[in-house]
């Protein structure tokens, strides 16, 4: 007699025992699953295949109808036309200083916060915990006239600092949550075995579980470069300068009342565009993974 165990069951002899019995009706609803899926990805795909598709048009060719989906001819020099019209390498250098520095803070201090509220015992602490998510009911609008006042006082209007500075001294409240909520998912047991072999808090952090938590830290970081990446508020507030404006803040000069060039505006938002898909299919895994064990409390 010959054994083999399958993912359908145990094959014994050429026969199969204790396999799921797939009939017509898991089928039908596998299919409707899947049906579904590629429905709702066309529909989320078709703005961003239009603005390839635009960027690659004659002016034209963007407001026909009916509409024309792909471009005859394909205008490549849309792109660098882009670059002649606007400082696009100034602004992404700009775009990408605020992102890293203010991202790499985020991620750094928000770890080092979620730690204290998961890991170590001291009074109130869930009372703070409680007054932090609080001030996620606040919107930041609330705050903009403050910030601008404070940050004028402090000389740093026209400078990346309001961008990077608090990123530093916070780390945001939403981070702060998904990353307690990830530590609470480790056991503690990892805590008293450094403690035994001398470590302090500051090295179990950084030798223990910040290589544990490399799922959360990577989501946290997607989350705030989108954000950083694509604000347009705050430097349209703290930026007056040319020459340190934002790729959000300066695809506005594209457009005017008297020369809207959409398909020269297409071409330059994919500089916006094509990091962020990036960055988003590079650390998938470690995001979905992330997002979904931070829902699971160990305690």
């Amino acid at each position: 007699m010959t054994a083999e165990i399958g993912s359908n069951g145990v094959l014994v002899d050429g026969r199969v025992y204790g396999g799921v019995r797939r009939g017509p009706l898991w089928y039908a609803q596998r299919f409707l699953v899947y049906a579904t899926l590629v429905f709702l990805s066309a529909i989320f795909l078709v703005p961003l295949f239009w603005i390839v598709s635009t960027s690659l048009k004659e002016q034209g060719q963007v407001f026909v109808f009916p509409p024309q989906w792909l471009p005859d001819p394909w205008m490549w020099e849309n792109y660098p036309e882009a670059m002649r019209r606007a400082p696009l390498w100034t602004w992404l250098r700009n775009t990408a200083t605020i992102t890293v520095f203010a991202t790499a803070g985020n991620v750094v201090v928000s770890s080092m916060v979620a730690f204290g509220f998961a890991r170590l015992r001291f009074p109130f602490r869930d009372t703070l915990f409680v007054l932090l998510l609080s001030t996620m009911m606040l919107p930041p609008i609330v705050t903009l006239i403050p910030r601008f006042v404070m940050f004028r006082e402090l000389g740093w209007i026209d400078t990346f600092l309001p961008f990077i500075v608090p990123a530093w001294f916070g780390g945001g409240a939403f981070n702060i949550f998904l990353v307690r909520q990830y530590y609470l998912t480790l056991p503690l047991d990892l805590d008293e075995a450094a403690k035994i072999d001398g470590a302090s808090n500051w090295l179990i952090w950084w030798n223990v579980i910040v290589p544990l938590s490399y799922p959360v830290l990577i989501a946290i970081g997607i989350f705030s470069f989108v954000h950083y990446w694509n604000d347009f508020l705050d430097p349209l507030i703290f930026l007056g300068q040319e020459s340190l404006k934002t790729l959000s803040l300066g695809l506005r000069a594209f457009i005017n009342p008297y020369d809207a060039s959409w398909h020269i505006t297409m071409a330059a938002s994919m500089w916006l565009i094509v990091p962020m898909i990036a960055i988003f299919f590079v650390g998938q895994r470690y995001f979905i993974k992330g997002v979904a064990m931070s829902g699971i409390t160990g305690r």
